[in-house]
């Protein structure tokens, strides 16, 4: 039986990303490799182990028992083998190395492309290594290590190893099309608004639960009735007639008109996280940097 010490590097890299996407060819993609490639890493890997690592069953990826067994390990080894090139890099003054950076789909199409721009025009050397994902999935990869740093819709508390800090106000707007029924109502109230069918994101979303808790505070419920967690989607179908939803203002546009509902007046927060036992890299320090400069008062 081999040790880690002796693994290859890059077979572990491999094992994670495909353990992470549930997918060869995704995973593929994600480390610009070729399917063929990614698959011989992990038959290299599950040879050194001797044991196999995934199920394939029905085009679909699970981890084996011995795979389970694995991550957390190759998790570690990999994260603080990063942690050990990010100090390094970080004794030299000039800002480079590589910055693993997570954001929501709404954030890196409103907020982060100004930015980024600035960013990579400062610090050529930086290796920018970006994904899109939800809020909750961008903290989880904090959390445990493959990202550094995450902007988001921030969770508040419910990931206890996480430090956050607000960098936006993102101010939500009550929103249909201009054919819709509320348009005919003399008065929208909370109660009103409720009696139409919403579209929304998911009841597990920061969003969500800041648009469930405004109408509960009027002892109202929300009718919903279509759920998805990309605004821009939201957006298409309230702009289409289907629902209204509350959209953030940044968002609105001429197909989509605000709302007056007495009483409901939303907002959520807008972010960065970062793990609390994490040292971060000098381009983590020079990015965070970038961001205070641009947040709100």
């Amino acid at each position: 039986m081999c040790t880690i010490g002796r693994m290859d590097l890059n077979h572990l890299k491999a094992f994670l990303s495909v353990a992470d996407c549930g997918s060869f060819s995704i995973a593929a993609e994600r480390m610009h490799l070729t399917q063929p490639a990614i698959s011989k890493r992990i038959a290299a890997l599950e040879q050194q182990l001797n044991a196999n690592l995934f199920d394939r069953i029905a085009r679909q990826v699970h981890l084996t028992e011995a795979g389970e067994a694995l991550l957390p390990v190759a998790r570690a080894v990999c994260t603080e083998l990063e942690r050990i090139q990010q100090t390094i890099a970080s004794l030299n003054s000039a800002v480079g190395g590589k910055l693993s950076l997570g954001t929501s789909h709404h954030i890196g199409l409103h907020r982060m492309p100004a930015l980024l721009l600035a960013f990579t025009a400062e610090f050529p050397e930086v290796e920018m290594d970006l994904h899109f994902m939800d809020s909750d999935d961008a903290c989880l990869r904090v959390e445990n290590g493959t990202l550094e740093l995450a902007v988001v819709t921030l969770p508040g508390t419910r990931f206890q190893k996480l430090e956050t800090e607000r960098v936006w106000t993102d101010p939500l707007a009550i929103a249909c099309n201009h054919d819709h029924p509320l348009h005919q109502e003399r008065e929208i109230t909370p109660a009103v608004l409720a009696n139409h069918p919403a579209v929304v994101s998911t009841f597990d979303t920061v969003t969500r639960q800041v648009l469930d808790q405004a109408l509960l505070s009027h002892d109202v419920r929300l009718k919903v009735a279509l759920e998805t967690n990309y605004m821009e989607t939201i957006k298409m179908m309230v702009s289409v007639g289907l629902g209204w939803s509350a959209i953030p203002e940044i968002m609105l546009s001429d197909g989509l008109t605000p709302l007056d509902v007495p009483g409901m007046q939303l907002s959520r927060e807008l972010g960065f996280v970062r793990h609390k036992k994490r040292s971060l890299s000098s381009a983590a320090q020079a990015f965070i940097t970038l961001l205070r400069e641009h947040a709100d008062p």
